[in-house]
């Protein structure tokens, strides 16, 4: 893979890097964001943020123009991804939307469902989240058992999803529900999209450990959705999740700018605490730049294959697998860093980062298991990748 940028590539990194010193809400590549009282004030300030990247034309790039975007490639968006990290810019509050129900959308809708819903997803108009995992079927997707049966002009669907994301802010969800319940486990599926707002639409927060309330249980008690809200044909659902799937777990921009915003911060507060005076410390510290660094790298390699216009493949699991692990060390090496700091919380005196790596570290405990247990992950890649025998 060549790592030289072309022209265009550097053009267009001193375009957004322009537009970034030029309206960030705070220092560039030095503020950080607000402390949010509420999940509900955070949620207005991303919405307000992404409808101006949007307008800029930094959220999407690589989608069509006609719904927003640039028609640009996968190494446009990195460029973009990267500069939003360098500058520390907020994190986009569709990412549901733009990185997973939209490229669904565009490689399986009509264009009549093309017309409806992705306008709206990149400017924040309209809030997406995922309706995939539930109690007894979170990795293992074949599982699900929410039923949606035929009904007048559609389907009725009744079951119960859990850690979806942001569902309380949600205008649509992307739903996978079993419509034939005879077939075999992964035949039976059919991929929707679900009206957040209908009638025995039921979402009921899940307060995590950081005392927060991302994630939510939602309960789907006989919801209408209508034929022109099927993704694909009955049936076709695990196809159409696959490429959902694909996007979650393989080049993963997200992770990637949250990880290089973290790394630097971790190196500014080390320097504060005195941290690079301790041997150990140090190296770990060095060990974690390397970790990240090859984050990167890994993410470039499946940025290659997509420029080659081809899907994101099983090898996606082992990033997302890499990635995940990688994120608990980085994060216990921030405890570390913060020395007595270490067990205080918000608005505590003399802590670095007021409870902010304390919040995270919390919250990434999680990452070996959302977006499929690193279980699943080793699974998919001794079948799929290695050709092994299943277990």
């Amino acid at each position: 893979m060549d790592l030289a940028p072309t022209p265009e590539m550097r053009a267009l990194r001193t375009e957004v890097r322009s537009w970034l010193e030029a309206n960030l809400p705070w220092a560039y590549g030095e503020g950080l964001p607000p402390r949010f009282a509420t999940l509900e004030e955070e949620v207005a300030f991303g919405r307000d943020w992404q409808r101006r990247l949007a307008e800029a034309g930094w959220v999407g790039v690589t989608w069509p123009t006609a719904y927003g975007g640039r028609s640009l490639g996968p190494a446009a968006n990195f460029v973009v991804q990267e500069e939003l990290a360098r500058a520390r810019a907020p994190e986009l509050v569709g990412r549901i939307g733009i990185n997973l129900a939209g490229p669904t959308l565009l490689a399986h809708g009509t264009e009549t469902q093309k017309a409806r819903w992705l306008p709206a997803v990149l400017p924040a108009r309209e809030l997406w989240c995922q309706l995939f995992s539930e109690p007894d079927a979170g990795s293992d997707l074949a599982s699900v058992r929410t039923s949606a049966r035929p009904a007048d002009g559609g389907w009725e669907l009744r079951g119960t999803k859990v850690w979806t994301s942001y569902a309380q802010f949600a205008d649509w969800g992307i739903c996978l529900a079993r419509t034939d319940p005879d077939a075999p486990r992964h035949r039976g599926l059919s991929f929707f999209v679900v009206d957040m707002h209908a009638p025995g639409v039921e979402v009921r927060p899940l307060v995590q450990v950081t005392g927060e309330a991302e994630f939510n249980e939602v309960v789907l008690d006989g919801v209408a959705v209508p034929d022109d809200q099927l993704i694909g044909e009955p049936g076709q659902g695990w196809a159409v999740a696959g490429s959902t799937l694909s996007h979650e777990r393989g080049v993963n921009p997200r992770q990637l700018v949250i990880h290089l915003q973290h790394l630097e911060e971790l190196l500014r507060t080390a320097a504060t605490t005195g941290a690079f005076d301790d041997e150990r410390l140090r190296r770990r510290l060095a060990q974690a730049y390397v970790e990240v660094r090859l984050f990167q790298l890994h993410n470039w390699r499946s940025l290659s294959r997509l420029e080659r216009g081809l899907e994101p493949g099983p090898e996606g699991s082992a990033l997302k697998l890499y990635w995940s692990e990688m994120s608990k060390r980085l994060h216990a090496l921030a405890l570390d860093v913060l020395g007595p700091a270490a067990p205080l919380w918000q608005g505590a005196e003399d802590n670095p980062g007021d409870g902010s790596w304390q919040r995270a570290w919390l919250y990434y405990q999680a990452s070996s298991i959302f977006a499929g247990t690193n279980e699943i992950q080793r699974n998919v890649l001794a079948e799929r990748v290695l050709g092994l025998p299943r277990g």
